[in-house]
């Protein structure tokens, strides 16, 4: 705990020393969020580092921009700060705080153990059912596993998953002393978030990836990536609602619209997610916190290989292969839910958060009336 404070306290200075530095230089004003925000302040705590962390959207282009960054002897590089604290917030701000440590130790080797350990285990137990290899089924998943059990596993997982993101929240949140949120201000950053408005660079030609040249790249893998797993969780709500309230029993014809928003929520999670993770392996180390990548690539693969095995199992669930299929499914979607609290996805919860503040924020008065929004 001593150890993790003082990490915490080092990459807070260090974003207030950069802060120091921009404030009086403002070039990059108009870039994002983080810098009128910044004018907003003359001094820097530990919350307001948090806050400025987690509003950046770590596109590179104030990097690219500044004439302070290294080899100057400022050494300015603000996405690579703001990004080590983001890693620092999840840390002290996680439920359970002792699983905080999960941050340093999401890989991607965990993450496929995880997954392949999972369905391991289910394949196991379908084996000693003897219907590891069996006649179609007509895609019935529920020959397999009982829907009940599938609900209560699956439910349980995201639920702690989403309590763990939620604690977490309220604590950033207490932290920041907002004020009052209007609607007004929840309509804007709720528009920004899903937009990803600050990943445009500033001017609209998009951000800095492993050189100058302006790209849009990393916004529309983010938006396949994100609407894609929307479009899939849809499909189960969709599908919860055909069976519960309707009376209508899976499996579902593929013109149906569970598998509709399903089939396209997992083209999307293929496509993203790849589209990151080639951004990711190019992209230049002074760009954000290298330390991370093993965390950020994890994240970006359990998606993958969750939309990968489920359209493997859609285009597959009429063979004898579908119990196999179906547990490898299984054991990735069920790797990818314990693993949420205390990886990437954490991002998306502070930086709405963050977003949600500055929209309030900007609202209010700004009490320096020097610059800013």
């Amino acid at each position: 705990m001593q150890q993790l404070e003082s990490l915490i306290r080092a990459a807070e200075n260090e974003v207030s020393r950069q802060m120091q530095v921009c404030n009086a230089c403002r070039y990059c004003e108009t870039f994002c969020a983080v810098f009128p925000a910044m004018t907003r302040r003359l001094e820097f705590g530990a919350a307001d580092a948090h806050y400025l962390a987690n509003l950046c959207h770590n596109c590179g282009a104030c990097l690219h921009a500044c004439q302070y960054a290294p080899p100057h002897e400022f050494a300015v590089n603000v996405p690579q700060a703001m990004a080590r604290v983001r890693r620092e917030t999840y840390e002290a701000f996680a439920w359970p705080q002792p699983l905080g440590a999960l941050y340093r130790r999401n890989g991607v080797t965990l993450a496929l153990a995880t997954a392949g350990g999972l369905a391991l285990f289910l394949l196991l137990a379908i084996a000693m059912k003897g219907s590891l290899f069996h006649e179609p089924l007509a895609g019935n998943f529920y020959a397999i596993f009982p829907h009940s059990m599938l609900v209560w596993m699956f439910g349980a997982a995201f639920g702690w998953a989403v309590l763990a993101l939620a604690i977490g929240a309220v604590r950033f949140w207490r932290g920041q002393s907002p004020g009052a949120v209007g609607s007004a201000a929840a309509v804007e950053a709720t528009k920004n978030a899903l937009a990803l408005t600050y990943l445009d660079g500033g001017h609209g030609d998009g951000c800095n990836e492993e050189d100058d040249r302006f790209t849009l790249a990393r916004r529309r893998f983010h938006h396949l990536t994100f609407y894609g797993f929307m479009l899939c969780f849809a499909s189960t709500c969709v599908a919860t609602l055909y069976h519960y309230a309707l009376g209508l029993q899976a499996p579902y014809a593929l013109t149906s619209l569970p598998v509709i928003l399903g089939t396209v929520g997992g083209i999307g999670l293929l496509i993203g997610p790849a589209g990151l993770l080639w951004l990711n392996l190019r992209r230049d180390p002074m760009h954000g916190d290298a330390a991370q990548r093993p965390m950020d690539r994890a994240f970006i693969v359990l998606l993958f290989a969750t939309s990968l095995t489920g359209l493997a199992l859609l285009a597959w669930r009429d063979t004898g292969a579908m119990a196999a299929l179906l547990a490898v499914h299984l054991g990735t979607v069920m790797a990818l839910f314990l693993t949420l609290p205390y990886g990437k996805f954490a991002h998306a919860v502070y930086r709405s958060a963050a977003l949600l503040k500055w929209s309030i924020e900007r609202r209010q008065p700004n009490r320096l009336r020097i610059g800013g929004d």
